[in-house]
């Protein structure tokens, strides 16, 4: 693994421990507590480049990383302006991480569980099989202790991370083939990043992981059996229900999933100390402006799916899910007793669930039972 030292001659130099400047702005803190940069004067202007792993303009991805530069651009007057760039328009997908590490871009907006071959540990920030929902993973970041875990996984590669974004409760996928018992999983090709992609070798499918824009293709010339991509707003948008037939719920996969914008830490520390708070809370605010686009905009485009298109929908059996969730639970223990960081992630998230359970149970769950 390429772990390279963090910022010469800009604050940075005691970053790897606790000290420094990301130390002190991984806190919710307000400007004060965040370092002054060093390589831009308080009037001047400069530009960002944002690539990310999404087609340009994508609905509810693709727009979301466009909302936030946007807003950075407006909060700061228009010091600091983002470009964005989709998808293979200056790097491929899922080289967005490499971009923005050796600063070819300033930021990145995708999702943590891309880099599991760089951090063994990232996909726990992006979601776990049957764990914490939108709104749970949330407080999680910001009032339980998992940004602080975030930054201090990303800091040797000289990358901050932040939540940005979140698709609620995601969709199981798009099949050609009923799924009626754990059997039929069995030889399944399909497309399912991070741990639920783990989770499905373990029951006998094969997990591939390929960038969003080519899995129409993909299911269509059955390259792969399955797909799943993210919930009814981005499925309709990408035409999966022209490749497949069966929509099965829920997303047991991913419950709540958290996407992620990263940031240069060499830009990031020669930004003006207000700058850098601009950056910051913009983050934090489209990450609750992308997660309200979701809500608000996946019951349209379910009913379209259903009675437009006559898509199948389809719930897992309980036996499957049952299996699902056994499997799940056993290879996160076994994930977080083979790497040091993912076992302390685990156990912070496991803390947190317990500490969130009853009363998620006994609110939302209840009420919406009951609705």
């Amino acid at each position: 693994m390429d772990r390279r030292k963090f910022v010469k001659n800009a604050g940075l130099a005691g970053l790897a421990g606790s000290a420094g400047l990301l130390a002190a702005c991984n806190r919710q803190s307000g400007p004060a507590d965040c370092a002054e940069g060093t390589g831009a004067g308080p009037n001047e202007a400069l530009e960002w480049k944002m690539v990310t792993t999404w087609p340009r303009d994508f609905p509810g991805l693709g727009t979301g990383a466009n909302y936030l530069a946007r807003i950075i651009g407006e909060m700061s007057g228009g010091r600091l302006t983002v470009r964005v760039f989709g998808g293979n328009e200056l790097v491929p997908p899922f080289e967005v991480f490499d971009a923005v590490q050796r600063g070819t871009a300033e930021m990145g907006h995708g999702g943590a569980y891309y880099w599991k071959g760089k951090m063994a540990a990232s996909p726990f920030f992006s979601t776990v099989p049957f764990g914490l929902t939108g709104n749970e993973i949330n407080g999680w970041f910001y009032h339980g202790g998992g940004l602080e875990l975030y930054h201090e996984l990303y800091a040797p590669f000289g990358v901050i991370p932040w939540p940005i974004g979140n698709s609620g409760t995601q969709m199981g996928g798009w099949f050609n083939r009923e799924i009626n018992s754990v059997e039929d999983l069995k030889g399944l090709k399909m497309r399912i990043p991070g741990f639920g992609g783990e989770v499905l070798m373990r029951v006998g499918g094969t997990p591939v992981n390929i960038p969003g824009a080519e899995l129409f293709t993909a299911l269509q010339n059955g390259t792969i059996d399955a797909t799943e991509w993210v919930g009814p707003m981005n499925d309709l948008a990408f035409g999966l229900f022209r490749a497949a037939k069966y929509y099965y719920y829920p997303g047991w996969h991913e419950p709540g999933t958290a996407l992620e914008g990263i940031v240069n830490a060499e830009a990031y520390a020669a930004l003006p100390s207000d700058l850098q708070a601009i950056v910051k809370y913009a983050c934090q605010a489209a990450n609750m402006d992308m997660y309200a686009d979701f809500e608000a905009h996946n019951g349209d485009a379910l009913k379209s799916l259903v009675q437009e298109h006559g898509v199948e929908l389809r719930a897992f059996p309980d036996d499957v899910l049952a299996e699902l969730k056994r499997v799940s639970l056993e290879m996160l223990e076994e994930q977080a007793a083979a790497d040091e960081m993912s076992g302390r992630v685990w156990a912070s998230l496991k803390t947190y669930l317990e500490k969130v359970r009853s009363s998620t149970a006994v609110g939302s769950q209840s009420f919406v039972d009951h609705r």
